[in-house]
């Protein structure tokens, strides 16, 4: 999907400044938090700074629905001898997950890495009991390279996530 293509019930465009409010809300949202190593409390503010200080090799992108943000995704490419590479996070709203937003999400910037961005490895970790997500990424060619144990804090816990990428030949 391009940006701007509407789909029957959200459109996929790239993130702007402007959006810092509605992204702060999504990113705070308790399932997106436990799923990604976003702190709780963060501000607003610090959602705007993040957006302005973005760099020229991030590709971020928003999934729209009636006009509110229901997911969010980055590709960011990395520097020196791994700028083939970049990370990617995809988050959808709480409310809307299973209904194809984090797939689209995905799928526009595999586009985008592929098409437009000459990157041939995208890497991102995901915690092991997100099901959903590992499933996604397997769908769309991505392998597990490896588990980190007790990688972050979620919930007072040590959790543990599995390291995945996708190479294109």
């Amino acid at each position: 999907m391009t940006e701007g293509t509407p789909s029957p019930t959200f459109r996929i465009r790239a993130a702007r400044v402007v959006d810092w409010e509605a992204i702060a809300a999504l990113m705070s949202q308790p399932g997106i938090r436990s799923g990604t190593l976003r702190l709780p409390y963060s501000t607003p503010e610090q959602t705007r700074k993040w957006l302005e200080g973005l760099s020229e090799d991030s590709t971020v992108i928003v999934a729209e629905r009636d006009d509110r943000i229901v997911g969010m995704a980055g590709l960011h490419r990395n520097k020196g001898r791994r700028y083939h590479s970049a990370m990617l996070g995809i988050s959808v709203d709480d409310n809307h997950r299973g209904e194809g937003i984090g797939k689209a999400l995905l799928t526009a910037l595999i586009d985008a890495a592929d098409n437009w961005l000459g990157i041939s490895r995208i890497e991102l970790t995901v915690f092991t009991d997100n099901e959903a997500a590992i499933a996604l990424y397997r769908k769309a060619g991505f392998e597990a390279e490896g588990t980190h144990r007790a990688y972050a804090l979620r919930n007072g816990v040590l959790a543990d996530v599995i390291a995945m990428a996708r190479i294109r030949a």
